[in-house]
């Protein structure tokens, strides 16, 4: 038998220097981590933070090895209006998305020395707000064709990565994954009592 990632000998003796899963492949044998960084895929939905503006670009947490990166052209603009990026919108980052938002994107490319590169030109990508935050082990959420289902009233957005979240579902017709939504109403004192 050969030894692959996550063994050593010890003696004539093979053993795991990794708590995980045995996995065989002919004569190799390699241990999968139970728990390890998130290697992110091309097409990949991603639930991630906004850890740092810079010129032209958002750094965001992804729990992987290394931020990655949402440049300016990748986004879309407040409106939905198709144009050039102007130096008035690289300015105006900071309306945009701030340090500790939370959004979801898409891996678009991955960079030679494993960078990612997100984007977000979709209606269902964007900026989150009025949910609730999970995190898990990123080996958890296999990847399948959608990670965005509605399920009794209650939104879901499963990262790749291991973040999921949870918002309630918009009462209009369209589906809303994703965007941005923000409810102001007031609450009477009186239909605030009749919750409880």
């Amino acid at each position: 038998l050969s030894r692959g990632h996550g063994t050593y000998k010890d003696g004539t003796a093979l053993r795991a220097c990794v708590a995980g899963v045995e996995k065989r492949v002919n004569k190799l044998i390699l241990v999968r981590p139970l728990r390890s960084r998130y290697n992110g895929e091309i097409g990949d939905v991603v639930v991630g933070r906004i850890v740092e503006v810079q010129q032209k670009r958002w750094k965001v947490d992804i729990r992987s090895t290394q931020d990655a990166i949402l440049l300016l052209s990748s986004v879309n603009l407040p409106g939905g209006e198709l144009r050039r990026r102007s130096v008035e919108d690289e300015r105006m980052m900071r309306k945009y998305l701030m340090e500790g938002d939370l959004i979801s994107a898409e891996i678009k490319n991955i960079f030679s020395d494993g960078a990612l590169s997100l984007h977000t030109r979709s209606l269902r990508y964007g900026k989150l707000s009025q949910g609730i935050l999970v995190a898990v082990p990123a080996d958890l959420i296999k990847r399948c064709k959608t990670h965005f289902h509605n399920i009794c009233g209650i939104s879901i957005i499963l990262g790749t990565n291991g973040y999921i979240w949870l918002y309630p579902t918009p009462l209009s017709g369209d589906d809303g994954a994703g965007g941005f939504a923000k409810n102001m109403d007031l609450v009477s004192l009186f239909h605030a009592h009749s919750l409880k």
